[in-house]
């Protein structure tokens, strides 16, 4: 049956191969966990032509400033050289004291969208410092992948999200895990039905029952929520395996798997 899909995995994270092991080990304590694979993408690539996954977008984060530029080339590097497979989402950081240059740096780059992480860089999704990121990406048509989620913490609380949502209505966010880590069902219910907001699954079906995830995507809607898996974090084989179990209708499926992530970025794939 997976073979009648195209798949797009929308929520990768990767890094460059001198630094792979540290960086994830990072993420392994942040999250007090061990991830599945090594964050390379060169793995993420040989993964998914094993398991059937046709393209990925990937991305990183920068924890300081000094890092955006640095790491969007990277990213950039990297889709050029993947023969197709890859698309690139950019990061920004919101103590940049150009913002504006680092947006307009990353779409001559050819990244399609933005990714931030409230938990990691440590700043709240409703923070001043972040409103001139939300003004741009709306001007400059650049959807926002948003980490969202974590009873750990007050950055990523979904109700910062919502005020976000309601001023800058022409601003697509892509809210990761359901729209809140750790806090699904309460994230679903108060962000089912914004018209800018899209989720993704990932780091999800670990943690959620799969009748309960499935819920959770009949609430947001089909047509709103894009398949992810997180690596390194997760397995993109055990992901699928867990997705194609969630007895969504193809329709529903084909959605989720492909047609939403290219209507949102744009991609002709």
């Amino acid at each position: 049956m997976r073979n009648s899909f195209k798949i797009i995995d929308s929520h990768c994270h990767i890094y460059p191969e001198k630094i792979a092991a540290k960086a994830v080990a990072g993420t392994d304590t942040f999250y007090d966990t061990v991830a599945k694979c090594d964050g390379t993408a060169s793995s993420l690539m040989q993964i998914n032509q094993e398991v059937g996954i046709d393209h990925a977008l990937v991305q990183s984060v920068a924890t300081t400033p000094k890092q955006v530029q640095s790491i969007n080339h990277f990213i950039a590097d990297t889709v050029a050289n993947a023969d197709g497979k890859l698309t690139g989402l950019g990061t920004l950081h919101p103590d940049s004291e150009d913002q504006r240059a680092d947006v307009q740096h990353l779409v001559d780059l050819g990244l399609k969208g933005v990714k931030l992480h409230p938990d990691i860089q440590q700043f709240k999704i409703d923070d001043y410092r972040c409103l001139k990121i939300y003004e741009l990406c709306e001007e400059f048509g650049l959807p926002i992948l948003m980490h969202t989620g974590d009873k750990r913490y007050d950055y990523s609380n979904t109700n910062r999200l919502i005020p976000i949502l309601e001023t800058y209505t022409n601003l697509t966010i892509i809210g990761a895990h359901m729209g809140g880590w750790s806090l699904w069902e309460e994230a679903s219910l108060a962000l089912a039905g914004t018209p800018n907001l899209y989720v993704d699954c990932s780091s999800t079906m670990a943690w959620v029952p799969l009748d309960k995830t499935a819920e959770i995507i009949r609430r947001y809607g089909a047509d709103r929520v894009l398949f992810g898996t997180d690596y390194p974090m997760w397995h993109p084989k055990d992901e699928l395996e867990m997705f194609f179990n969630l007895g969504l209708t193809d329709d529903e499926m084909k959605l989720i798997l492909s047609e939403n992530v290219k209507r949102i970025y744009g991609l002709s794939l």
